[in-house]
């Protein structure tokens, strides 16, 4: 059976004019898919022996809302989403002032190892299909009632591990005839999968690329990073700095800072230096606590005072807000099970 939402526009518009349907019924079905309908029936506007026929061998796929956790702190909100297969993913959407932010899987668990994140934990069972990473946006949208302008994607797993459905997925996303939220909009985030942020470059997408940093050289960054060892950090920057004259767009670095691993002043200082010139920001992640590691976050002063020293040498800096901490929402706690 065909998950429509696995079709791209024009890939929908070929397989409907292979079973006879004109060309404007794709913008109908395109349209009811990115609406929440939950079957054929739903789509009023269509004939019911169109919809007949659809149904002989597509389906329209959906997510069950397995849990949901909403933060007493900051309204944020945790979804647990059981897949038609049975398998589970998270998905967060976090409320601020210019607009509602999703943060999507692109993945069900991931194989890339990074150690300060669950997501990782008991590797990589399957990647999503371009339906199953949409319809994170569209049953979240659904249930709040509220339109979500933002998404990042920083779940479980590694976007670039999963690149052709993942391309798939924003160009559905960013289609007038569906959800129509922009490319700018939109953050992807990669560990440093180095052929594929060349391949990224490729797409002409204007999104912006965030990149799992966390360390300033190889030593630190293999023995927190396993992909480190196979793309060493001069590598990864070269990319990003080739990512950068392609695209002329800004990259975002994310730096988890880890007491007594990754946050003294020479760290700062080397970190400074090894993106020197960039066109850059750095996004400084106090570490958040995940019961199976013991890495822990440094205390504010110190936290600043890497900040500042990055600052001192013209490096654009700024220290993430922390959202939904008490409902293990935060950047590096998502998992695929029940809390």
């Amino acid at each position: 059976m065909i998950d429509l939402k696995d079709f791209e526009f024009d890939e929908l518009a070929e397989y409907l004019k292979s079973i006879g349907e004109p060309k404007f019924r794709a913008e109908q079905i395109f349209s009811w898919l990115h609406k929440g309908v939950e079957s054929f029936d739903e789509m009023t506007n269509i004939s019911k022996m169109v919809r007949e026929k659809l149904a002989e061998e597509c389906f329209v796929s959906t997510l069950k809302i397995r849990e949901k956790y909403v933060s007493k702190l900051d309204k944020t909100t945790k979804y647990l989403f059981e897949l038609p297969d049975g398998n589970c993913i998270e998905s967060v959407v976090m409320y601020y002032k210019h607009g509602i932010t999703i943060c999507i899987s692109s993945q069900v668990g991931c194989r890339m190892g990074c150690g300060f994140c669950a997501s990782t934990i008991g590797g990589l069972y399957r990647s999503l299909t371009p339906g199953e990473i949409l319809n994170q946006v569209i049953f979240a949208e659904k249930d709040i009632g509220e339109r979500i302008s933002n998404i990042v994607m920083m779940g479980i797993g590694e976007p670039l591990d999963n690149f052709d459905n993942v391309v798939k997925f924003l160009h559905n996303v960013n289609h007038p005839k569906g959800l129509n939220i922009g490319y700018r909009h939109i953050s992807l985030s990669t560990c440093g999968v180095v052929p594929m942020i060349y391949e990224l470059a490729k797409q002409d997408m204007p999104i912006t690329l965030s990149v799992s940093l966390h360390a300033p050289n190889d030593e630190i960054r293999s023995s927190l990073m396993p992909i480190n060892r196979k793309y060493h950090i001069d590598e990864l920057i070269q990319a990003c700095r080739d990512y950068i004259k392609v695209t002329t767009r800004r990259i975002s670095f994310e730096y988890s800072l880890i007491s007594g691993v990754n946050d003294s002043i020479e760290n700062a200082d080397e970190l400074a230096q090894l993106l020197k010139g960039m066109l850059a920001h750095v996004n400084l992640i106090p570490v958040n606590k995940i019961e199976e590691r013991e890495y822990k976050k440094g205390d504010k002063k110190q936290i600043r005072a890497f900040c500042d020293r990055l600052i001192s040498h013209g490096i654009n800096a700024t220290i993430r807000r922390e959202l939904g901490s008490d409902i293990q929402a935060s950047c590096g706690q998502l998992r695929k099970k029940l809390l």
